[in-house]
């Protein structure tokens, strides 16, 4: 008997174990032919740095269905939605047996539907593929609540659940709920609002939000007080909340920072995009820019951007795309910070810095500012005028362009253009290979953001980094584009308030902020810009019209610097003094005035210069000469017929070939060196003129209909007065060595020849090639 027994509880146990086993391998069978589609469409959002929204999107089928983050799910609003729902959530594996077997009794017995038994996960596979309420379709569901458990963690259910139960209209999930309800976060609920919203997807219709208010006070009370009869939640809290108004209202959905809020939709593909912005901050950035505007309006001015970096962290945190998103009529919605326009000034402190990095010069080195030409390009001064000499500080601060653009020259194009692409500068790069040396004076295409970035590494003692978008991005990685005593000597020099892009209303205000900055106006004035950084934030401004028309009064000291100045006296409230220390292996020396080189002994005017050792120059100033001269002052000496008496010496300030040039044309007096020694047999093979157009070497391509002149001029010495023009080995003309001569070429090879009074000569060869255009 006992035997028996056994054998029938063991085939027992066999049947039940092939059950099992028939019904995995079916469920798995099923699951592989059948496979659970759970993906939802959600509405992007944008939220600032305190995790507020700033911006949101319909989906895709002009829902909104707002993505509920794990931690978003209060322990309260978990307990609520678990008790009122599904007591068992926990406890069981998609479906609740006990529950299934009661509903069907019941309505059985009762002939009609009076209670159902749909878990949180069968509730979920049904808003997944929503179907007509028939058995058939509730085994579907069940086999789809059981695919559910299979691929998620009881969490991730919930989640789910909270992010596709119904609100009404178009709104889905506590998320859009609460958000386009009572304008919070959920994470933010009270229990009374919690529990609100718990009931709603029971009635969308009926408990219509900003509708129903008063009737979904009277469900929400009745729910609490189950809660209370239950000890869901402590007495206190329910007792408060069953005090608690329902004030929710149907609300617009969010829409600030609409620029930035549109292109990091377009950038990342999450749902729910943290980011960096600090909302105060945006809040007074854009109505500093609607004021500026507003006030501009009458120069014919019409759009602005503005760009705020955290220096530290390289977060950004304010973002003006333009100063009136809705603005139609003015191109409002064109995103001013990507926009690519032409940088005016505002790359020479990267220049300066690398020249001096390359040991060419430090911010008191003079040098000089008179017309220049390369190959035919002639820049000229902001206002036309130039200063003979200038130390390197004084022409960064004004902004001078002929001296810029001889630095480049020496430079060179490749090494700026190249730092520039390793700094992220995309049109740039595309540029890369027909930019000039009108490059640094604006000559190319940039954005707001790729200079306002650049300028943080000003602040970062020269390292680049770029810009974190969103909260959880790492950005540890730098590249040092300049070194840290370049950078520093730099800083200094923007620094400086004795200069005119300084506006006029700051020049005597105490609340002046502790910045340095700089300006830049493009050709045709069509943008204006200024851009500047102290230890905590790097801020850019661009002004001007997305049209691209250009305002003739428009310039970035005038226009856009008052706006900067703004932004840092809103933003940086304590108007922090600190600043870039020196570094260490910095010094100070002393040098002459005069050229900013170590002083010789005839140099009586010194002052001090920061220097980087074993990188800047060791030159010793020359400015002063020992000249020879004969005792009627009529004529001077070479030490080749230097007499052995009857002559005095003077030391005289010795002017270069070019500085003679322009003296010479602008009438400028200055002391002279008498003419040499006529008597004198000695040739000299040094100091031969200059050709400085047309250039050795070059094409030029000329208009056959309407064909132009190649123009001739030279760099003479400044011991000769005249020079004397070869074409081809045939005499042209005689000029003084100032002047500028133009002849007609032949199309082919062409020599040219220029010598001196003193017998020096200097020859070039160019090619001309005559088309139609």
């Amino acid at each position: 008997m006992l035997s028996k027994q056994k054998n029938n509880f063991i085939k027992y146990t066999r049947n039940i174990v092939w059950l099992i086993l028939f019904l995995f391998v079916t469920f798995f069978l099923l699951n592989y032919i059948f496979p659970l589609n759970s993906s939802v469409s959600y509405s992007k959002t944008i939220s600032d740095s305190k995790g507020e929204i700033l911006h949101s999107f319909l989906t895709e089928d002009d829902k909104w269905r707002m993505y509920t983050e794990l931690e978003e799910i209060s322990p309260e609003l978990k307990k609520a939605i678990i008790f009122k729902e599904d007591k068992y959530f926990y406890w069981h594996f998609g479906v609740n047996p006990i529950a299934i077997l009661r509903a069907f009794t019941n309505n059985a017995l009762k002939q009609k539907r009076t209670s159902g038994a749909s878990t949180i996960t069968m509730q979920v596979a049904r808003l997944l593929k929503p179907k007509k309420r028939t058995y058939k379709n509730k085994f579907i569901e069940i086999f789809n609540a059981f695919q559910l458990e299979w691929k998620y963690s009881k969490a991730e259910i919930l989640q789910l659940y909270l992010n596709l139960v119904p609100y009404g209209s178009n709104i889905e999930g506590v998320k859009s709920a609460s958000v386009l309800y009572l304008a919070k976060n959920p994470n933010h609920l009270s229990l009374a609002e919690i529990t609100a919203l718990s009931i709603i997807p029971n009635r969308p219709t009926s408990l219509l939000p900003g509708k129903k208010n008063s009737l979904i006070i009277e469900e929400r009370n009745k729910y609490l007080k189950i809660f209370l009869k239950n000890r869901v939640f402590e007495k206190e809290a329910i007792e408060d909340a069953l005090t608690e108004d329902f004030n929710a209202k149907r609300l617009s959905s969010p829409k600030l920072a609409a620029h930035f809020s549109y292109r990091m939709k377009n950038k990342f593909s999450q749902n729910n995009i943290k980011t960096n912005i600090n909302l105060e901050l945006q809040t007074k950035s854009e109505a500093i820019a609607n004021n500026f505007i507003k006030t501009y309006g009458a120069q014919n001015i019409k759009n602005t951007a503005i760009f705020v970096i955290d220096n530290k962290t390289m977060n950004v945190l304010a973002y003006v795309g333009s100063n009136d998103f809705h603005d139609k009529e003015n191109a409002g919605q064109v995103d001013g910070i990507n926009a690519i326009r032409q940088p005016g000034s505002t790359l020479k402190p990267l220049l300066y810095a690398l020249a001096i990095d390359k040991g060419l010069l430090s911010p008191k080195t003079v040098i000089t500012d008179v017309p220049i030409n390369y190959d035919g390009y002639a820049p000229v001064n902001y206002n036309e005028k130039y200063n003979a000499y200038v130390t390197v500080e004084y022409a960064l601060a004004h902004s001078l362009n002929v001296p810029a653009v001889k630095i480049l020259n020496e430079v060179g194009v490749k090494t700026l253009s190249e730092k520039l692409i390793n700094c992220n500068f995309k049109t740039i790069k595309k540029q890369e290979k027909y930019l000039g040396l009108s490059l640094i004076l604006g000559g190319c295409g940039v954005t707001l953001e790729e200079l306002t970035t650049l300028y943080a590494s000003f602040a970062n003692k020269g390292k680049f980094q770029n810009v974190n978008w969103l909260q959880e991005q790492e950005n540890n990685t730098f590249d040092t584009i300049i070194s840290e005593k370049s950078n520093f000597m730099i800083s200094e020099m923007m620094t400086k308030l004795e200069r005119p892009d300084l506006p006029s209303f700051w020049q005597n205000t105490k609340n002046l902020p502790k910045i340095a900055w700089k300006t830049g106006t493009s050709y045709g004035r069509k943008d204006a810009w200024s851009i500047g950084f102290n230890n905590k934030y790097t801020v850019g401004v661009w002004l001007g019209n997305f049209s691209g028309e250009g305002v003739p009064s428009m310039t970035g000291a005038k226009n856009a610097t008052p706006i900067l100045f703004n932004i840092f006296k809103a933003i940086d409230k304590e108007h922090s003094k600190s600043w870039l220390k020196k570094p260490k292996d910095l010094d100070i020396r002393i040098v002459c005035a005069k050229t900013g080189l170590i002083p010789s002994e005839k140099c009586d005017n010194k002052i001090f210069d920061y220097y980087i050792p074993t990188i800047s120059s060791n030159k010793t100033c020359q400015h002063l000469a020992k000249v020879y001269i004969s005792a009627n002052d009529s004529f001077s000496y070479c030490m080749d017929c230097l007499p052995i008496s009857g002559y005095k010496t003077k030391w005289q300030t010795s002017h270069n070939a070019e500085i003679i040039a322009y003296f010479e044309s602008e009438n400028i007096g200055y002391e002279k060196l008498p003419p040499h020694n006529n008597k004198c047999e000695h040739i000299y093979k040094e100091g031969a003129p200059i050709i400085v157009a047309p250039k050795n070497g070059a094409t030029y391509y000329i208009d056959k209909d309407y064909p132009e002149e190649i123009m001739l001029r030279c760099q003479a010495s400044k011991d000769g007065s005249k020079v004397f023009w070869y074409i081809n080995d045939k005499f042209y003309k005689s000029c003084y060595k100032t002047e500028t001569l133009f002849y007609k070429a032949k199309e082919g090879q062409n020599k040219i020849s220029c010598s001196d009074d003193l017998g020096r000569n200097s020859n070039i060869w160019f090619d001309v090639e005559y088309i139609s255009l």
